[in-house]
This record gives structure tokens, sequence and C-alpha cells, in this order.
């Protein structure tokens, strides 16, 4: 099972995210959950770094993806939430095609 952790602030905003495990729906290399997950996330990642030339922590490993903002400037606060959000988007609507293989949960950081 692929587990998704969302860390929000106390106004909602994503502080950061972590996906850990794998989905088992498909060989190695040919998971298409698995796929679909890393897609959304590493494209959240690159459009956080490319596109608003911000510089989350990312780890990367084995079974493991994580993110944390380390900064959220005032003037892209709505361009990171639009990113984040529709990475979320994307993530719930593979979970509830594959609900057996992709949970999310969210928590609230300070």
């Amino acid at each position: 099972m692929i587990r998704i952790s969302l860390e929000r602030d106390k106004e909602g905003r994503i502080l950061g995210f972590r996906v850990r495990g794998h989905a088992g729906q498909g060989t190695y290399g040919k998971d298409i959950v698995c796929a679909a997950v890393s897609a959304l996330t590493q494209a959240a990642i690159i459009g956080l770094e490319e596109y608003l030339g911000l510089e989350p922590k990312v780890v990367i490993e084995a079974g493991l993806l994580e993110c944390r903002l380390q900064e959220r400037p005032a003037a892209l606060a709505a361009q990171v939430d639009a990113i984040l959000e529709t990475m979320v988007l994307g993530l719930a609507g593979v979970a509830a095609e594959y609900p057996d293989c992709v949970c999310i949960s969210e928590g609230e950081v300070d």
C-alpha cells in the first residue's frame, strides 16, 4: 500500500508531504498506480523548484519520497497552493480508483 501523508499549517496550506510504500498492483517498473503517484508528486516538486524557483527539502529513496517547504514566500502563496492542491486532487483521484493501494492522510503542524 502507498501511504501519503500531507502536512498542513493552521490555515490549511500544505507545508509538505510524504509518500511511502508500493502499491503492489504490478511488477516493479510496470505498476501503474506507483507510476501515477510518482508522476503527480514529482511533477509538484518540479513545479516548486523549476517554475517557482523554491528549494524544498526533498528526500527520495526506495519506497519513500518526502518534500517539505523550507520557505513559503507570500508573493508566491497562490502559486504554491495551486501546484500542491492540484497534486492532492490527482492523488485523491488515484486513491478513489485504487482504494486498496493508496491511502491519504492529513495532519496539522505548527
